[in-house]
């Protein structure tokens, strides 16, 4: 395990402030400071900018975000137990971190942070997908931040860049692909971490576009590839009949079939299908 800086190694900090990982919380700590190193990297060059980070436990990705040379961080953690060995970070790096105890789902972070803005963050399992959604929905596109660098279970990973006609094809492919280039940046084995996860868990790189790849109302988007995808078996037009009497009509503008299932249309014909269902 190489020293990134000169404080303690990862094992030493978590024995010393007693913290082992608690599954209630969704954590699993990440202790080999190449491998949260190289995390960091991931996320693109830090210099002159702020970074967000959430779950942050006893601060191995911390220590490579500042290591890489981020302007600031903000940690955001729910567990007070960790708030000793991260104020130990802040210790280190004057200045440069701010640590905010409590839940990232009720935080407001851009009262803390100055643009360009990246987010990096060995997700929580438990709320991972939640705030990646909403950091994929805000109100207004382009978004407050440059990049995302996430931490998921590696069949969530999988979902965020699926291709059209794979299993893993779902909603989070379309809204992640729809206004992201979105990559799997590198994959952790279940060993990594401490305790050991039952899954392999992967690493992905997403980039916000300044507009989406096609045209289309979010707000419908949206509503039209969850209800697709909610009935994935079945016909679109079964799966789609809420939308309307005339739904085969508009999967036929939109150029599908209206015998196609969710998975078989390409991230294209979810938002010409958009434009048609919201046409007059």
């Amino acid at each position: 395990m190489s020293a990134i800086d000169d404080l303690p190694p990862l094992r030493q900090v978590i024995a010393d402030h007693g913290l082992s990982a608690r599954k209630s919380l969704g954590q699993n700590f990440l202790l080999d400071l190449n491998l949260t190193a190289k995390i960091a990297r991931q996320a693109g060059d830090l210099s002159g900018t702020d970074v967000l980070e959430i779950g942050p436990g006893p601060g191995g990705l911390t220590r490579g975000l500042l290591a890489e040379g981020a302007r600031r961080v903000l940690a955001i953690e729910k567990d007070a137990r960790c708030l000793p060995a991260l104020a130990e970070i802040s210790a280190r790096y004057p200045g440069q971190l701010q640590i905010v105890e409590g839940d990232a789902l009720e935080i407001d972070p851009l009262v803390h942070l100055t643009p360009p803005i990246r987010v990096a963050a060995n997700l929580p399992y438990n709320v991972g997908t939640e705030l990646l959604v909403r950091w994929l929905t805000p109100p207004t596109w382009p978004p407050y931040w440059q990049s995302l660098t996430l931490m998921f279970q590696r069949e969530v990973a999988e979902r965020i860049v699926a291709q059209p006609g794979s299993k893993a094809y779902g909603r989070l492919a379309v809204l992640a692909q729809w206004r992201c280039e979105a990559r799997i940046a590198m994959s952790l084995p279940p060993e990594a971490f401490t305790p050991p996860p039952k899954v392999s868990s992967a690493v992905v790189h997403l980039t916000a576009l300044p507009a989406p790849k096609f045209e289309a109302e979010p707000e419908v988007l949206s509503r039209v590839v969850a209800m697709a995808f909610n009935q994935r078996r079945k016909m679109l037009r079964a799966a789609l009949k809420g939308l309307g009497p005339d739904v085969e009509d508009r999967l036929r503008t939109a150029g599908i079939k209206p015998t196609e299932r969710a998975e078989q249309v390409s991230l294209e014909g979810f938002c010409a299908l958009a434009r048609a269902v919201a046409a007059p």
